[in-house]
């Protein structure tokens, strides 16, 4: 069925749009999937703070370059769905990444992130990224280590400054 040209420049608008607010983009080839799984999929994207879109080749790639985004190579052939991710990218990929290994008929593509394009494996390590949270813990916990070490030297210090204040003090009471 044919678009007419004014639903295109509004698609293109759109698209526009959603790229511009994403901090990162998962594209993703759906031939064969399933309706229920594509949308099993739009809800845990959206979860995610995300966006997941069946979209024309040549619409997106007129809204890539409208967005001065670097066309990725060959992500843009066959069918593809994009997952739009706001400021969660690896769990926007987490979920794209998982419904593909659960799916024979879903395959990842590539992505971009910041502007910078990746291809299928480099989307797939993203997506095994712990949850930011777990990170901002992990990255926390390697802050504070050193820290939290210095401060149990200088405690064993004192208790042991304090051992020997308190021998000499019983030392001298003792004697006197």
């Amino acid at each position: 069925m044919a678009i007419s040209k004014a639903r295109k420049q509004a698609l293109t608008a759109q698209y526009t749009e959603m790229l511009k607010g994403s901090q990162g983009i998962v594209l993703a080839a759906f031939s064969g999937s399933r309706v229920n799984e594509l949308e099993a999929l739009r809800r845990k994207v959206r979860e995610n703070g995300g966006e997941f879109h069946v979209v024309k080749n040549r619409l997106m790639l007129l809204a890539l370059k409208e967005a001065g985004i670097p066309v990725p190579s060959g992500g843009l052939q066959g069918t593809t769905a994009v997952g739009f991710a706001g400021d969660d990218v690896p769990g926007v990929a987490k979920a794209i990444v998982d419904a593909a290994r659960a799916s024979e008929a879903l395959k990842v593509k590539g992505g971009m992130v910041s502007g910078v394009a990746y291809g299928a494996a480099d989307i797939e390590r993203l997506a095994d990224l712990p949850p930011m949270p777990v990170l901002r813990a992990q990255l926390l916990g390697v802050i504070t280590a050193p820290a939290s070490r210095v401060a149990g030297v200088l405690a064993g210090s004192v208790r042991q400054l304090a051992t020997v204040v308190k021998a000499y003090s019983e030392k001298a009471s003792a004697a006197a």
